[in-house]
């Protein structure tokens, strides 16, 4: 069933002027053209196209991608982005608008997404603009890998590759080469990257309802940006067969959308498509890498991970692979003020971990070393029943607990006691059961390691205590009574008195 979603927005029809004035107030190195509605262009507030001594890369197509286009506006990337309005290309006088503000002598690049509209628009305002006397270049990208051969009239669609090519460009324009060695670096980086889509939800245009066209549980690869058909809906899978099918896809040889080989080095950018959460963002990116170097073969140099073409709030992400060179890197790893671009990702990377840092040696019983011993005596047999016994009631509670703990908190008490309960019977086995106080500490080490927030940290507390009266006691035997005269924990920094009533 289809539904009215919730916006915040005030009339749908301002979203995308409303969206350029919060923009530039909050990136001072950004202007606009005093034009709206009809002209909307963001700007460097640094360039004037009549003095400007670079050439100028502009892009733009339809809006509802932020941060494209306009957030890739700054020194070294955009000099100017043309908004359309949201899914729609922007017109030959917003386009011929923005080309005028910002060329100087050097001249200007389109960079231009493989939409017929957005092609027929920067096309006929690039000629407009050679009459005027700009010098003008345009490079088409079209890097969608989700349509086999032949890809249809309009050809292969332009995604997020397009922000690589857009830093590329901006990069080498800045050093002050000519316009037609700026358009030659531009056309050779779009012609080196491949990218697919993957959707878990359509998008919903402002003041529309949601379309209801993707139901539950399933996926849709190759969606397009503007929430077109895919190449295919599926159940939706975990995102280790997701990564794998999409690589396979841009990678396939024989489709051959890449000129990427056994051997080559790449660029990876993993883009949330506008309702994708950062930590599943990382997670895909986690699980590409590994799976482009070992199974096919690739060493990846860069990786990008973030949200840089949306559409609106599509949940799903598109992977995009670029064949690198030392060229490439150098360009994409140079500086830029456009404020959406990520920061931190240039350079070579260190090893991804290191050891955890172990704690100063302490000095143990060297006669009786901590581990089950050979042979369990009465009261290590007693323990171990009990403990077992303890933990698997536990794990068997999991569920009631999250359900309880939902109903005043967030809802994982049961999952983080599954966790403590799965690392006692995990390392049970090393437990010095014969000695109680010793593997009451050891259950607490074991607690400590895996259980988080304020019930895992109580726990540690509560063996502490125990483990300290039991060390204290002249016979190390856990007793019903025992455990009733078990004080609680106190010590010089902390008691926790202060937690009991």
């Amino acid at each position: 069933m289809a539904f009215q979603d919730k916006k915040l927005i005030n009339n749908p029809n301002d979203v995308v002027t409303e969206f350029i004035e919060g923009l530039v107030e909050t990136y001072p190195g950004l202007q606009y053209l005093d034009g709206f509605p009809q002209v909307k262009v963001v700007l460097r507030a640094d360039v004037s196209g009549g003095t400007y001594d670079k050439v100028a890369i502009i892009s733009g197509g339809g809006s509802g991608h932020e941060p494209a286009h306009a957030g890739f506006v700054g020194e070294g990337m955009l000099t100017a982005a043309i908004c359309g309005d949201v899914f729609a290309s922007p017109p030959v006088d917003s386009i011929l608008a923005g080309i005028r503000a910002v060329t100087g002598p050097m001249g200007c690049l389109l960079i231009v997404t493989n939409y017929t509209g957005d092609r027929l628009n920067f096309g006929l305002a690039a000629e407009q603009a050679k009459s005027e006397g700009y010098k003008v270049e345009t490079v088409i990208v079209g890097d969608d890998c989700a349509l086999p051969p032949p890809r249809g009239i309009a050809g292969r669609r332009g995604l997020a590759g397009t922000i690589l090519v857009h830093k590329i460009a901006g990069a080498a324009a800045a050093t002050g080469i000519s316009l037609a060695a700026v358009a030659t670096e531009a056309r050779r980086a779009s012609e080196m990257v491949g990218t697919m889509g993957v959707a878990l939800s359509v998008c919903t245009l402002p003041g529309q309802v949601t379309p209801d066209r993707l139901g539950p549980g399933k996926m849709e690869l190759g969606l397009g940006v503007h929430g077109e058909p895919g190449a295919a809906v599926a159940d939706l899978q975990p995102v280790d067969v997701i990564v794998s099918h999409v690589l396979k896809q841009i990678l396939s040889p024989e489709t051959n959308y890449v000129p990427i080989t056994r051997g080559s080095r790449v660029v990876l950018m993993v883009n949330g498509l506008g309702a994708t959460p950062a930590m599943e963002l990382m997670i895909t990116s986690g699980k590409a890498v590994p799976k482009l170097q070992l199974e096919h073969g690739l060493a990846v140099d860069r990786v990008y991970t973030g949200s840089f073409m949306t559409s609106l709030d599509m949940a799903g992400f598109s992977i995009s692979i670029m064949k690198a060179d030392q060229a490439i890197l150098q360009r994409l790893d140079a500086p830029t003020k456009a404020p959406y671009w990520p920061v931190g990702v240039d350079g070579n990377h260190p090893p991804a971990k290191i050891p955890v840092p172990l704690p100063p040696s302490h000095s143990t019983k060297i006669d009786e070393p901590l581990g089950q011993p050979a042979q369990l005596n009465e009261q290590g047999h007693i323990l171990e029943v009990a403990i077992e016994a303890a933990a698997n009631a536990v794990q068997n509670l999991r569920d009631e607990l999250n359900d309880w703990d939902s109903k005043v908190g967030d809802g994982d008490c049961g999952s983080t006691m599954y966790r403590g309960a799965a690392a006692i019977l995990e390392d049970m086995q090393n437990y010095p059961l014969n000695d109680a106080a010793e593997t009451v500490n050891e259950i607490g080490a074991s607690v400590r390691r895996v259980m988080g927030g304020t019930s895992g940290i109580l726990y540690t507390i509560f063996c502490k205590a125990a483990y300290a009266q039991l060390k204290a006691s002249t016979q190390s035997v856990v007793t019903s009574k025992n455990c009733e005269t078990i004080p609680l924990y106190c010590d010089n920094d902390f008691c926790l008195d202060s937690f009991i009533d």
